[in-house]
């Protein structure tokens, strides 16, 4: 019976243990999350700007208005 109990505690101890080790990996795994999303909106932050980049450089072509954006190819670029 003292066996029994010593088992149980042994089993208790690895529980208690184990409970630990998955509260520091889930910790880990926050830090690691929270790191990656801020740097998601970073490269989200990033794509916004280059796309109003890229329109302001598109509003300075000259005779390209948005009828002309779609993906037809010019008259000349078929002959290829």
């Amino acid at each position: 019976m003292i066996s029994e109990f010593q088992d149980l505690s042994d089993k208790i101890d690895q529980l208690a243990e184990m409970t630990q080790a998955l509260r520091r990996e889930n910790a880990q795994l926050r830090q690691a999350n929270a790191a990656l999303v801020a740097e998601n909106m970073g490269y989200q932050r990033r794509l916004g700007e280059a796309s109003g980049r890229l329109e302001a450089l598109l509003g300075k072509i000259p005779g390209l208005d948005s009828a002309d954006t779609d993906d037809t190819l010019p008259e000349n670029e078929e002959a290829r």
